[in-house]
């Protein structure tokens, strides 16, 4: 079938609570389940693209899915075009702005246009790119860790073929981050990337403090230790610290990250496929990342980030963390620490008895 005869019919969209199977625990609070919401573009040949978009927290979920819906109305009748409708949807919203709820729901759009495009194509998304699916190395992306209780889990991931682990810090108490750090290193042993993670919760001089006390356990990098939108923060950060700085995961579209390089805010980048602009917006924030020489990680998102870091120029890191597997009939599969895209499209397709059970 061609691609250029798909036209949207109707935008599908419900809400659910996911479980996790390890509820996450970080310096703002705790995420215990998945609030997500799933869209499904259905066109008038029959073919639906699918995706789903991570709420947060379960007070933003119906606003999220109810603006998702009155774009779905608007954009009936028009092609599966991600550039166009993309384009479309900015001027649409320029007055009032992208970041927040609007540009995730945009993003989510753009990748349910995405996997439209590939099951039209009988095609991977990662093919329809130019590239191919590959085994795409990932982390396991924990929250705040108690090695003695956590020991356990820790060693599977190792034990399971992950050659990177991530975990939360950002104690009231530095001593305990220290502690931490030192006990998960000496858990993992010295061949495993440990990523720290600091969910912006720290102002540049404590930041500062706590990289260099952490700094001895061999950090593959810090991962937002200030406010996401103090980039000047994370620059004076980045300039003092022993420890490479990972950002990225707020900023929103390409704009967003174009503002970040300038300012050096750090030495990797992670966008979030939700917040830069779906496929659509990744391809372009790929380009900049190239261009600055900068590793370029996938925040969340495992299914559709399988298929956007075989065609990104300085893929670094998939961070896995599952957020729907529990509502996809087939959950994106991991082998030996590595992540592979499946297709056609994006290879996400629901579990229809777990969405109901889920649903709200």
């Amino acid at each position: 079938m061609s691609d250029a005869n798909l036209i949207v019919r109707e935008t599908k969209v419900r809400a659910v609570n996911a479980p996790l199977k390890r509820p996450l625990r970080n310096a703002m609070g705790v995420i215990p389940s998945a609030p997500l919401v799933l869209i499904d573009v259905i066109t008038e040949q029959g073919i639906t693209g699918r995706a789903y978009l991570f709420a947060y927290t379960l007070a933003a979920l119906a606003p999220l899915a109810r603006l998702v819906e009155e774009i779905g109305r608007e954009i009936k009748g028009q092609p599966v075009a991600p550039v166009e409708r993309q384009r479309d949807l900015d001027r649409r919203f320029r007055l009032l702005g992208w970041p927040g709820l609007v540009g995730m729901a945009v993003s989510g759009l753009d990748m349910a246009f995405w996997d439209a495009l590939g099951q039209a194509a009988g095609w991977p998304v990662a093919k329809l790119l130019g590239g191919a699916p590959r085994a795409v190395p990932a982390y396991d992306s924990y929250g705040v860790v108690d090695p003695r209780a956590d020991e356990r889990t820790l060693r599977q991931s190792v034990d399971s073929g992950f050659r990177a682990i991530k975990i939360k810090l950002g104690d009231a108490d530095i001593a305990r981050d220290v502690a931490t750090a030192k006990a998960v290193r000496e858990l993992i042993g010295p061949d495993i990337a440990l990523m720290v993670d600091y969910n912006q919760s720290l102002d540049p001089a404590e930041a500062g403090r706590r990289i260099a006390a952490i700094a001895p356990y061999d950090i593959h990098w810090v991962e937002e230790p200030v406010r996401a939108d103090d980039l000047e923060g994370h620059a004076r950060v980045r300039a003092e610290s022993p420890v490479r700085i990972q950002t990225g995961e707020n900023w929103w579209f390409p704009r967003g990250m174009a503002d970040a390089i300038a300012a050096g805010a750090s030495d990797y980048v992670m966008p979030d496929v939700m917040k830069i602009g779906g496929i659509t917006g990744w391809l372009r924030a790929a380009a900049l990342a190239e261009a600055a020489s900068l590793p370029m990680s996938s925040h969340i998102f495992i299914e559709t980030s399988a298929h956007l870091l075989p065609v990104t120029p300085t893929a670094h890191w998939l961070e896995y963390l599952d957020l729907a597997g529990d509502i996809l009939d087939e959950p994106c599969p991991l082998a030996d620490g590595r992540v592979t895209a499946r297709g056609p499209g994006l290879g996400i397709a629901w579990d229809e008895k777990a969405v109901e059970r889920f649903k709200l």
